[in-house]
C-alpha cells in the first residue's frame, strides 16, 4: 500500500474515534440531565416536609437541612415553607454548620420578623457563634460576635429560656475575653511594658468585674505600679484588691510585695480606682 493510502486509513480512523468520542460525551450529558430532572421533581409539601423531618429525627442533620431548603424551593409561599426555613437553621447547627446555620437563621429573621420562632432563630446565630469560641491564645473575633449576638437575645427576649440560657453563656463570654486581657497583660508586663500592661489589667477591672480574673488584674495592677514608681496607685489598688479578696493568695502576694518596700494598702479616693470603689465593688 502507498504512503498516500495508509495516511487516508489514520485520517479516516481519527474521524471515526472522534465521532465516537463525542457519541460518549453526549450520552453522558443526556444522563446527566436526566439524573438532574429526576432529584428536582416536584412533590406535594407535605410529603417533602416529612421526609426533610424523618431525615432530622434519624440524626442525618446534614441531608436534613438539604431537604428542608427544598421545602421552601419548591413551594415557596407555602405555610410548612416558613417552618421549614428555621428547621433547616437547626439542622446545619445539628450537623456543626455553623456558617450556614447562621446565614439561615438571619435569613428566617429579616423574612419573618413577627414570626412567633423568632426568637429561636436569634438563639440559634447566638449559639452557632458560641460553639465556635477558640482558646484564649487565639483572636477573639469570634468571641465577641458571640458575646453581641447573645446579648442581643437577652435584651429582645427578656425573661424567656432561651434568654436565660444566653445569660449564662454571656458570662463565659465575659470570662474568656477578660482571660484573653490578662494573657496579653501578662505578655506586657513580662517584657517590662507596664504602661501596656496596666491598661489591659485596667480593663479587666472596669469592664469585667465579675469574672474570675480580677483578683489577679488588681495584683497584676500593683505589680505594675509599683514597677513604676506610681506609688499611691498601688497602695490604692492593693486596698481594693484586700477589701474584696481578703483570703486570696493575689492579696496575700501584694501585701508582701507593698511591706517589703516599706508600704502599706491604702485607700485613696483621687485614684482611678476610687470611682469603682464605691460603684462596682
Amino acid at each position: 500500500m502507498s504512503r498516500l493510502g495508509v495516511g487516508r486509513d489514520l485520517l479516516e480512523e481519527r474521524r471515526r474515534s472522534r465521532v465516537a468520542g463525542l457519541a460518549v460525551a453526549l450520552v453522558l450529558l443526556l444522563g446527566a440531565c436526566t439524573a438532574k430532572e429526576d432529584i428536582y421533581i416536584e412533590q406535594p409539601v407535605e410529603n417533602l416536609y416529612n421526609q426533610a423531618m424523618n431525615l432530622m429525627l434519624s440524626r442525618q442533620y446534614a441531608p436534613a437541612a438539604v431537604a428542608f431548603d427544598e421545602v421552601e424551593r419548591q413551594h415557596p409561599y407555602a405555610v410548612w415553607a416558613t417552618k421549614a426555613q428555621i428547621m433547616a437553621a437547626y439542622s446545619n447547627y445539628q450537623a456543626n454548620q455553623y456558617d450556614e446555620a447562621i446565614l439561615a437563621a438571619r435569613r428566617f429573621i429579616e423574612l419573618h420578623p413577627g414570626n412567633r420562632d423568632v426568637d429561636y432563630a436569634y438563639y440559634i446565630v447566638a449559639i452557632s457563634y458560641y460553639e465556635q469560641i477558640s482558646d484564649v491564645g487565639r483572636d477573639q473575633a469570634m468571641t465577641l460576635r458571640a458575646f453581641d449576638a447573645l446579648d442581643a437575645v437577652v435584651r429582645r427576649f427578656p425573661g424567656t429560656d432561651y434568654a436565660r440560657d444566653a445569660e449564662l453563656k454571656i458570662d463565659l463570654t465575659r470570662d474568656h475575653l477578660a482571660g484573653k486581657e490578662m494573657e496579653i497583660g501578662r505578655y506586657y508586663q513580662k517584657r517590662g511594658e507596664h504602661i501596656a500592661a496596666i491598661n489591659r489589667f485596667r480593663n479587666v477591672v472596669e469592664q469585667f468585674q465579675t469574672t474570675s480574673h480580677v483578683a489577679e488584674s488588681l495584683h497584676r495592677l500593683t505589680e505594675s505600679y509599683l514597677a513604676l514608681g506610681v506609688i499611691d496607685e498601688a497602695q490604692a489598688t492593693a486596698a481594693v484588691l484586700g477589701h474584696n479578696f481578703p483570703s486570696s493568695a493575689w492579696y496575700r502576694d501584694s501585701y508582701v510585695l507593698l511591706t517589703g518596700a516599706d508600704l502599706r494598702p491604702q485607700k485613696s479616693e483621687e485614684s482611678w480606682i476610687g470611682g469603682v470603689w464605691n460603684s462596682v465593688f
